[in-house]
């Protein structure tokens, strides 16, 4: 890997599959199919793992960015010789617009070589790894295009100027001046299936593209505080977005560890329902919510009928419920951070504040849910009525424990919010005897917390029931209601987290935690605005929104010495919490006192 590390890369996108660049020119990261299918360039997790970079030969200084509005990159490298740069991007379909782009993207990766000024010599190296790494294509030549065909994948190249083949790796060296432009293209399609080929404009390859991701920033008109910075969020959520169903991946990619060396290292391209549900949230404060029948359509068609069975937690991207995970052997992880995962085993366990995350969602969509489908109405209910069967039950809770089931607070929180939102709905949802059924549920969640979730001798609201140590998911409680941010005992826990677990507002989820946790810093200062704080807490919300790439990207986690970001990038929970933040920060004013939070 190139210097820089996980933060030197930039995202592009197309609604159903993404790819990384690094600020080198290289993409080391993109799964054509879908995100969570296998890789074509998997160099960000070994470095013989497949890449295509274009760059000039000699040294360079980089500036970039994307454009205003899109998830199209554009790269400038000066040199000695000259400025070239290298626009990048993933095709949407030609024509969709607004929130109909990416269900139809013809899995094209498009790169543009313009050179600004004097004469720029260039180099590009293309060499394609199939099913992370394990295959290695021949590349032929096929009426003047390079074809690489692995089993049941087929990539096409066409470039402006001869390529030499050796072996599995396609070069070139050219020069570009001032004014000249070269367009590589980069097609993909299953070997077996008729597809019609994709004809990209010569004159303006990326035009329709720009296009359209900007008629779906259009429809989003957020009128709150940080305004560019939402917007690049939700354009970020976007890019993470599955288009077809409208699932949201946790992350674009796997095994990207929680600390170097480590073996903490999970497959994040799947759609959790409580990153999912945050997401919707997000994509509500930045004005965006009008998919939300469609959406909740798909979690009702994803999880389906329970007949009281646990509610599955996540899936793949049109529903997939088995994600058995698989160790893959022929790449060495990002730093030799082994081992590198597809699949992923949280999807057997038991996370009790899943429904709440779903009813809380659907509470706040409720305007745009109306009328309510019927398999959206049935669903509600239903976790409504699971949460009250089951919320005594320990779970595995929002940081996936793999040990051993616990009593957590934040999932007895949860399991609180899921009846309290489910009684807002009154006979949307329920009948009378429901209602009862779920308002005597909830106070006894609520008794319960109070009473076995404090710790009189660390004085804060603890991780789990029993438990001594700090966790900042307790920040959850104000946040979502539960209490108020100025109660006493609440306002000792966020004090304690603040002290113990936090450096420069960069919280930890835990003490010992390898790395801050990107969206437990955005909690923070959500809490310490309901608590009053506001200037302190947007100093601390510009500090950490400050730790993102060049680009406006967040992984997982940060490093909080060194600013390093560490874990799956990009990483949607990270820009759900600053969203949620920014919100926060608008919506009580400068002097307000501190108030219940209402929802």
């Amino acid at each position: 890997m190139e210097a820089g590390g996980i933060a030197a890369h930039g995202l592009l996108a197309d609604g159903r599959s993404a790819a990384l660049v690094d600020r080198s020119g290289s993409v080391n990261w993109w799964c054509p199919e879908r995100f969570d299918a296998p890789s074509v360039f998997c160099r960000l997790l070994d470095v013989a793992g497949g890449h295509w970079w274009i760059r000039p030969t000699g040294r360079f200084e980089v500036r970039r960015e994307y454009l205003p509005d899109t998830l199209v990159l554009r790269t400038v490298f000066r040199t000695e010789q000259g400025e070239v740069s290298l626009t990048d991007a993933l095709l949407l379909e030609p024509g969709a617009r607004g929130h109909g782009i990416g269900c139809r993207s013809p899995g094209v990766l498009v790169r543009i070589v313009e050179g600004l000024s004097g004469i720029v010599p260039m180099v590009l190296s293309y060499s394609p790894r199939f099913e992370y790494g394990r295959r290695i294509a021949y590349l032929v030549w096929r009426d003047g295009r390079l074809v690489a065909t692995s089993g049941p994948t087929t990539l096409t190249l066409t470039a402006p100027m001869p390529l030499a083949v050796r072996g599995s790796e396609a070069t070139a060296r050219f020069t570009v001046g001032a004014g000249q432009r070269d367009t590589f293209v980069l097609a993909y399609r299953p070997t077996f299936h008729e597809v019609a080929s994709h004809q990209v404009d010569a004159a303006d390859p990326l035009g329709d593209t720009v296009a359209g991701w900007r008629s779906w920033a259009a429809h989003h008109d957020y009128q709150g505080r940080y305004p560019e910075l939402v917007r690049r969020n939700a354009l970020v959520l976007q890019g993470l977005t599955y288009a077809p169903s409208g699932a949201v991946v946790a992350a674009a990619t796997t095994s990207l560890p929680e600390a170097l060396g480590g073996d903490r290292n999970y497959d994040y391209r799947y759609a959790w329902l409580r990153d999912f549900s945050l997401t919707l949230r997000a994509l509500w404060v930045a004005a965006c919510p009008t998919e939300a029948n469609r959406l909740f359509g798909w979690v009702a068609s994803a999880v389906g009928r329970t007949d009281g069975e646990p509610v599955p937690i996540m899936f793949g991207v049109e529903g997939e419920r088995d994600l058995t995970e698989r160790r893959i052997e022929t790449l060495r992880g990002y730093a030799d951070s082994s081992p590198v995962w597809v699949g992923n085993e949280a999807w057997r366990q038991r996370q009790l504040d899943v429904p709440g995350e779903l009813l809380d969602a659907a509470w706040r969509l409720r305007d745009y849910l109306d009328p309510m489908r019927a398999e959206v109405r049935d669903l509600l209910r239903d976790l409504a009525d699971q949460t009250v069967a089951r919320w005594r039950e320990p779970d595995a809770g929002i940081w996936e424990a793999r040990d051993t089931e616990r009593h957590y607070l934040s999932s007895k929180v949860g399991c609180w919010v899921a009846l309290d939102r489910a009684m807002r709905f009154g006979d949307r949802l329920g009948a009378p005897d429901d209602l009862a059924r779920w308002a005597a549920a909830r106070e006894e969640i609520r008794e319960t917390v109070l009473r076995d979730g404090w710790n009189a001798e660390v004085g804060a609201y603890t991780g789990a029931f029993g438990s001594d140590r700090l966790d900042a998911s307790a920040l959850l409680m104000p946040i979502v209601g539960f209490l108020p941010a100025t109660d006493v005992r609440m306002r000792a826990t966020i004090r304690l987290i603040e002290e113990r677990l936090s450096r420069g507002g960069l919280v930890r989820r835990w003490a010992g935690d390898p790395a801050a946790f990107t969206i437990c810093s955005f909690w923070l200062v959500q809490c310490l605005v309901l608590a009053g704080e506001r200037d302190r807490a947007a100093a601390m919300f510009e500090n950490v929104a400050g730790v993102a790439n060049d680009l406006g990207l967040l992984a997982e986690q940060v490093d909080p010495h060194t600013g390093e970001q560490l874990g799956n990038f990009p990483q949607a929970f990270s820009h759900v919490g600053l969203i949620g933040a920014a919100w926060e920060l608008t919506t009580v004013p400068a002097g307000a006192a501190p108030a219940e939070r209402g929802s």
